[in-house]
This record gives C-alpha cells, sequence and structure tokens, in this order.
C-alpha cells in the first residue's frame, strides 16, 4: 500500500483532437488528497468540473468520453493511462476545448508532461480496490473478466486478419516502469479503408500518420515503422489502463480481455460497481466515504456509492 500521489508544477501541451480536428492545450494542475481526476472544460469564461468517473461516462464512437453540465470531453483514455501508470492519483486537467489533444497516438507525451512536473507523494493513504470474485462482461466473441489476483495485471489477447496483426496476446503485471517501458509509447491504430470511411463521415478530423498507425492490406504506411512487433495488443492494454481508471481508485486483480474495446471496458466498470460483494476497499483512510471520482473522504463530489456499499473496508 502507499500514500497518494499528485504533481509537483503546472504543465501544458498543445496539439489537435483525433476526432475533431480541433486545436486544444491541455494544462496539468496539482490537486489537493483525496480530489482525484478531474477535467476542467472551459465554458465562456469559466470551467466545468467533470470527474474521471463512470457516473459521468457519454456515448461516444471509437473513444472514451465523459460529459456533464453541457459539456464534453472525448478521448481522455491515454491521459488517464498515463496517470495510472506512473500512479499520479489527484490532479486537474484543464482543457480550452472538447477534446484531450491525441499528440503522437500513445501516452508517451503525457508520461513525459508528468515527469517534467515531478510526482510528490501526498499524507493520505491511497485506497485500492481488490477484487474478490470474478466478474465478466461478454458481447458474442468479445470479452472482458476481472478475477481475483495478489497483484494488479492484464493479459489482453486480440485477432485481426492481417499480416502484422493476426492473434496477439501481451501480460503486462503492473509497476511504473513496466508502464513506461512497454506500454506507455504504443500508439493507436487503424485500417486505411476505415480511415477512409471515418473521414466521409465527418470523423477522424485530427487523425494522421504523425498519432495513427494505419494499415493497408498488407503492411503499414508510417515509414518511420513500429515501435514493438506487438505494438498493436499493446496499445489495446494502455486503452485498459486508462478506461479502468474511472473507477476513481487503483485495482488489485487480474483483468483478462479478448478481443474487447472501450465499451466492454466501461461496461466493466459499471458492473464492478454493481457488484460491490465481489470487492473490498483497502488502505481507506478513516472517516473515508465515498465520492464520483474516488471512494475517499472530503471529495468536493457527490457520493458515487463505491465505500459505502463495500462489503469490507481493511
Amino acid at each position: 500500500m502507499r500514500s497518494q500521489h499528485t504533481i509537483a508544477d503546472t504543465v501544458s501541451c498543445s496539439g489537435v483532437g483525433l476526432h475533431t480536428g480541433q486545436a486544444v492545450t491541455l494544462t496539468l494542475r496539482p490537486a489537493p488528497p483525496d480530489t482525484g481526476t478531474v477535467f476542467l472544460v472551459r465554458n465562456g469564461s469559466s470551467h466545468i468540473a467533470l470527474g474521471a468517473s463512470v457516473e459521468n461516462l457519454a456515448s461516444t464512437e471509437l473513444c472514451t468520453a465523459i460529459s456533464g453540465q453541457g459539456s464534453q470531453v472525448k478521448t481522455i483514455e491515454h491521459v488517464l493511462a498515463a496517470l495510472a501508470g506512473l500512479e499520479v492519483d489527484n490532479v486537474y486537467i484543464e482543457l480550452d476545448a472538447g477534446e484531450v489533444p491525441v499528440m503522437d497516438g500513445s501516452a508517451g507525451p503525457f508520461v513525459q508532461m508528468v515527469r517534467a512536473a515531478g510526482i510528490i507523494p501526498q499524507h493520505r493513504p491511497q485506497p485500492f480496490l481488490k477484487i474478490t470474485q470474478p466478474i465478466e462482461v461478454v458481447d458474442g466473441s468479445k470479452r472482458i473478466r476481472i478475477e481475483p489476483s495478489s497483484t494488479p495485471r492484464i493479459t489482453y489477447s486480440i485477432q485481426y486478419s492481417h499480416p502484422l496483426i493476426q492473434t496477439q496476446s501481451y501480460s503486462y503485471d503492473h509497476s511504473v516502469s513496466a508502464f513506461e517501458r512497454d506500454i506507455a509509447g504504443a500508439r493507436t491504430f487503424g485500417f486505411l479503408h476505415e480511415v477512409e470511411a471515418l473521414w466521409s463521415r465527418g470523423l477522424a478530423k485530427g487523425g494522421s500518420l504523425d498519432n495513427t498507425i494505419v494499415l493497408t492490406s498488407d503492411g503499414i504506411l508510417n515509414t518511420s515503422g513500429l515501435r514493438y512487433q506487438d505494438e498493436f495488443v499493446r496499445h489495446k492494454v494502455l486503452d485498459l489502463i486508462g478506461d479502468i481508471a474511472l473507477l476513481g481508485v487503483p485495482f488489485i486483480g487480474h483483468l483478462i480481455a479478448e478481443r474487447s474495446g472501450h465499451a466492454l471496458h466501461t461496461k466493466l466498470v459499471e458492473q464492478i460497481l454493481q457488484q460491490p460483494d465481489k470487492w473490498v476497499l483497502l488502505n481507506l483512510h478513516e472517516g473515508g466515504t465515498a465520492s464520483a471520482s474516488r471512494p475517499v473522504v472530503n471529495a468536493p463530489r457527490p457520493a458515487y456509492g463505491l465505500a459505502m456499499h463495500a462489503s469490507t473496508v481493511q
């Protein structure tokens, strides 16, 4: 178990949204203990605060988004993965547009931002959600399951009829160093015919070879090549790390995904929170209650019900 963490300084980056193509500046700011991750979306001269919680989940295509109070933030999964992978628990993410910048299509640039800002401990224990019984979501040949484990672990399998992918599997045991080395740099990918179809529908306006691996019928368009031989499945692991962060606290369990995606990832988060008899909260400080972004005390948002319905708090 460990203490909570935030960043030591404010840091910013600029880019374009993958789907909107809109220019956007993202700023990470330190946050006090028990805040969780909160997006601050510009609304005129003020900001709307949206907790990174499945309670705020919005229905979108090809990315994970949250919405509330008339505002929406798309493509949050990569920055959430960077924060979770580096074990940053409390942070404000300020945006001047409605989509997180895609940067190079991975979590790498956000990791560099956090490292530039610095990570500092806070004098409050960090709660963990420990799975005690399996929970599974199935949609045809797609499935995702979380089962008891002594450590956080992800096993992901994908299958595409493409010579560079075919069947790929990857097992990830969480540590900050493993995330930075093996997962953070894996980029998003898409097939050329699908990308062209998205463009014709006014989607993926910000997509380019600078931020997406584009697959042709037998190769890729990117002249720089792949960063990892199995970069495709590693990016799926990255997406899952970002999506599962909508729990509001780190998990202890084994996630097993087969041909899954954002919709099933977030559906599993919903199922976990709806089945409190299948997990316990560990390391919750005395007097802790639930909040929309994390199940701990004194956060400025309404209770989501995680800690209040926990079967055991240790």
